[in-house]
């Protein structure tokens, strides 16, 4: 079966011209005399992006997804290709109901018919991984129940056998290979898609997400998370809150509802930054299709998030290297954004600061001489992380992930207001953030954070202390030993002397005997 997947791939990248897209980017004599031949009589008519994509889109769901995944690594492919794999659209046919309700049978130990008092057999969206149906528990409350897709695990475990072998090649083969490192990138479609399969997961990044805009963090009023109803999810079903509201998208209907379009596109971009600088952790799938926005009288206007399968995470370090990167940037601090990448420790340490000052305002300095409504903070990034690449910096994940992200949202802030400043909205929170990090409060707050380990950690302070000051003196054996030590180094500067003078006597008495012929 394998063998035949194999030659199907190969067929479909014959059909579209991969081969020649694969040959123009390896510039060795006999790539070169073989690309010649593999275009005479046929020019491909179609840029080298899109036929890439409908490749992708003909080997089925699992390439779809890997090229939704390749599209966000910027830092690796270059921009058309990445631009043209951002289209990939999950477009998959439902399974049969009756499959669904049997998974959710086994999954859950009773059929839809008992655990829920409705069931919609009809799925209301269907994915590569998964599909939703709408349910009523018995007490009323409607859900959305997300199925996985039967035998998936075996499907996804032959094509990733088959992308390894392809990355193998591809590492062999192009010049290019140790930046586009395709075994890496494997890898880590390998772990997301494993990470995709595990539903539990899927609605632990749910929760949490719901957790830090609840009603005690003040933030309640900007994003609603649905609710995991837990004891109908296991890892292959997802029980959640079922939730109402127009698509960010519809922007005629958001108008129609009475929703301050303009205020809509700026809190978009504020819950970005509280995700990102304030919880480092951050939903990293914000386009169109899975954020809505409510349309009820009493939360009207307010942001409603789905699909909680891509998400990221920032460590303190991440949080404060990229919150100075912006800052020093919109004040045109070029040597500080030099100095950042270089104590991060993501350039070598022997970099020029100056040469890598340069190359940062050749970058940064052309978007100041545009309107503050055409720059696009993800773009900058981007460049940031394309020009680091000249001085051998390896990107973390976590923050293409971000510069994904980043682009997401400011697309579907300027789609709702395409004057929109996200240098006005962003740089005022960045700067709050900084100064209640460095301030009084950071200061309290690192305090409450640390109070816990050093309740337990004070109580033994007098015991060490003890323990130390009563453990025998040790002051006498080091004073034997450096009498031993001194002793040993006389007794080689004698032998030394002794040495030296015998050979000055030696000497002498060579130079007299020449003398004397």
């Amino acid at each position: 079966m394998t063998f035949f997947r194999l030659v199907r791939i190969i067929l479909i990248s014959l059909r579209f011209r991969l081969d020649e897209l694969v040959l123009s980017s390896i510039k060795h004599p006999v790539a070169v005399f073989m690309l010649r031949i593999v275009r005479f009589g046929r020019p491909p008519r179609t840029d080298r992006g899109v036929r890439l994509r409908l490749a992708l889109e003909s080997l089925g769901p699992i390439f779809v997804k890997f090229g939704q995944v390749l599209s966000t690594r910027r830092d690796l492919i270059p921009l058309d290709i990445a631009e043209e794999l951002a289209k990939l659209q999950d477009r998959v046919p439902p399974f049969p109901s009756d499959q669904a309700a049997e998974c959710v049978r086994v999954a859950l130990g009773q059929s839809p018919n008992e655990l829920f008092r409705q069931f919609d057999k009809d799925p209301v969206a269907s994915a590569s991984i998964a599909q939703v149906h709408f349910a009523v528990l018995h007490d009323g409350r409607e859900v959305a129940v997300k199925v996985l897709r039967p035998g998936m695990l075996r499907i996804i475990e032959k094509d990733l056998t088959l992308m390894r072998v392809l990355a193998g090649l591809v590492q062999k083969m192009a010049p290019d290979s140790r930046r586009l490192k395709p075994r890496e990138v494997v890898a880590e479609f390998d772990k997301y898609l494993h990470d995709e399969l595990d539903l539990v997961r899927e609605a632990s990044n749910c929760s949490q997400l719901r957790r830090n805009f609840g009603p005690e963090t003040g933030r309640q009023n900007l994003l609603t998370v649905p609710e995991v109803i837990w004891e109908y999810t296991t890892t292959t079903v997802f029980t959640m809150e079922r939730m109402r509201g127009i698509p960010v998208s519809q922007i005629g209907r958001l108008r129609e509802a009475g929703v301050d379009i303009k205020d809509l596109a700026r809190t978009g971009v504020e819950i970005f930054f509280t995700q990102v600088f304030s919880d480092g952790f951050f939903h990293a799938d914000m386009h169109p299709g899975n954020i809505y926005v409510s349309d009820a009288p009493e939360t009207l206007g307010r942001y409603i998030a789905l699909d909680f399968g891509i998400v990221g995470s920032l460590s303190e370090h991440d949080k404060n290297y990229l919150a100075q990167n912006f800052l020093a940037f919109f004040h045109r601090d070029y040597r500080r954004v030099a100095q950042l990448h270089i104590e991060s420790g993501w350039v070598p340490s022997n970099t020029r600061e100056e040469e890598l000052e340069g190359a940062v305002r050749a970058v940064c300095e052309p978007y100041f001489d545009r309107p503050l409504s055409q720059i696009s903070l993800g773009q900058v990034l981007l460049r940031l992380f394309q020009t680091s690449r000249r001085f051998n910096v390896e990107i973390q994940p976590q923050l293409v992930l971000l510069q994904k992200t980043l682009l997401n949202v400011e697309g579907m802030g300027r789609e709702l207001d395409p004057d929109l400043d996200l240098w006005k909205t962003a740089k005022p929170y960045l700067e709050n953030w900084m100064r209640e990090r460095v301030g009084y409060k950071g200061f309290k707050q690192r305090l409450d954070q640390e109070a816990g380990q050093w309740s337990q950690m004070l109580p033994q302070i007098p015991r060490l202390v003890y323990s130390n000051l009563s453990r025998p003196d040790s002051l006498p054996g080091l004073q034997v030993e450096i009498q031993r030590l001194r002793k040993a180094q006389e007794q080689n500067n004698r032998l030394v002397s002794a040495l030296v003078a015998v050979l000055a006597v030696a000497i002498g008495v060579a130079i007299w005997a020449i003398a004397g012929k």
